[in-house]
């Protein structure tokens, strides 16, 4: 069991061996979501918009580092804290969407969300293998990206201004995708790959996100 877990994973034209500093790029560039996280924090604190949307900002940063340990240990334990954090927020995210931003009460806000991620899940499921394959994976980032258009068009139509956020990140995410899934077909032109650019545009991305949680994520009523 602990083999397994500690097995080397190697996915990225970057890596070169088995060593800790073969992803040097790729490890450095998470610093973004530290620097986002962090922004998004002092931002959160600056307009007051709670311990919920606080907490957003720091789980920012714990991606930053799970990504960080993944990009040097490049193990199958790494691996989960590495996805984990990214989960997580993307759920967290979509309740604060529909608590926050749609001012919906619990028991609506639940049954969206499990509806909305039982359809996400089933879509992403139907994806070809080919089209897996070809992009190296990223198809498995397709929750997320739907969560943006989706909730973000029901913001936009309720008249909060947050919505916008949502569109402009999941702009941001299609270029993002894009570099991620390129990066096993460059390695012959590009030794570096363009991993390093997912990271990069993520870290932009969550912090368009982290802008609309301190700006419009309040607690709405008694909540």
């Amino acid at each position: 069991m602990l083999e397994a877990l500690t097995a080397h994973v190697d996915l990225y034209c970057e890596r070169t061996g088995p060593e800790f500093w073969s992803e040097p790029l790729n490890a450095l560039t998470n610093l973004a979501f530290v620097a986002a996280g962090l922004w998004g924090v002092r931002e959160v604190r600056r307009k007051q918009t709670g311990t919920f949307a606080e907490l957003l900002g720091w789980w920012v940063v714990a991606i930053g580092i799970g990504s960080g340990l993944f990009h040097t240990f490049a193990n199958e334990l790494t691996k989960w804290a590495d996805i984990l954090p990214i989960a997580g927020f993307t759920l967290a995210y979509t309740l604060l969407n529909l608590r926050r931003f749609l001012a919906m009460e619990w028991p609506r806000a639940l049954s969206i969300f499990i509806a909305f991620y039982i359809a996400a899940g089933v879509i992403t499921a139907l994806v070809p293998d080919w089209l897996r394959e070809a992009s190296n994976g990223s198809t498995g980032y397709l929750p997320p990206f739907l969560a943006l258009v989706f909730f973000g068009a029901m913001v936009i139509r309720a008249g909060n201004p947050a919505g916008w956020y949502n569109i402009a990140a999941a702009a941001i995410f299609v270029a993002s995708v894009a570099f991620r899934a390129l990066d096993p077909h460059v390695c012959a032109a590009l030794p570096i790959g363009t991993h390093f650019l997912w990271h990069t545009l993520n870290g932009l991305m969550l912090g368009v996100l982290l802008a609309a949680v301190a700006r419009y994520g309040k607690p709405v009523g008694s909540e």
